[in-house]
């Protein structure tokens, strides 16, 4: 192999996009508590916007709901004003420096909508396992160009691209699949 062209550092592009997606659909409600689905909550305090799990200890301690102990009490209603701004569609409950979230049954209607998302958002991953193939390819192409690299040595390299796109694509069904079920499940 020609040391002009790195696969993996491709391969590595694609392992990335796959954890991202996988951050993606983690914050995606499933009728069961999940203290990830805070994570994309920003709460705006110190001057600057911050994640929960920077003010507060998160706790799942039964399967619909989740226990948030703010640690400084001045941030207690930054913090349940930030949750109810969210598109979680909950009530936090304060009692002194503790909020209770309670996660409520998925109707059918949520249900179908949060698939549409899910599909929308894997969609847009394999959108992007496709670009990083494209700028393997076009990077190949211009190796082919400035003859650092044979044809021959060209065409294995975009049969290999080929091979790993396939591969983090199905990667990305299989997730597809598994998180469908788990929204699916009453």
């Amino acid at each position: 192999m020609n040391a002009n062209f790195n696969e993996k550092n491709y391969a590595a592009k694609m392992d990335k996009t796959i954890q991202s997606f996988k951050k993606d659909i983690s914050s995606l409600r499933t009728g069961r508590a999940n203290s990830s689905m805070l994570d994309m909550i920003k709460v705006d305090v110190y001057g600057q916007l911050m994640p929960i799990n920077q003010l507060a200890s998160i706790n799942v301690p039964e399967a619909r709901l989740i226990t948030i102990q703010v640690w400084d009490q001045s941030n207690v209603k930054a913090v349940d004003s930030a949750i109810q701004k969210s598109d979680l569609g909950v009530n936090p409950q304060i009692d002194g420096t503790t909020l209770r979230i309670r996660i409520p049954d998925l109707t059918e209607e949520r249900r179908k909508d949060l698939i549409k998302v899910l599909k929308n958002i894997g969609e847009k991953n394999k959108v992007s396992v496709r670009n990083i193939r494209r700028e393997a390819n076009d990077e190949l192409k211009r190796l082919v160009k400035d003859k650092k690299i044979s044809e021959d040595e060209n065409k294995l390299f975009e049969k290999n691209i080929q091979k790993i796109t396939d591969d983090h694509i199905s990667n990305i069904d299989k997730i597809l699949i598994e998180k469908e079920k788990e929204i699916l499940q009453v």
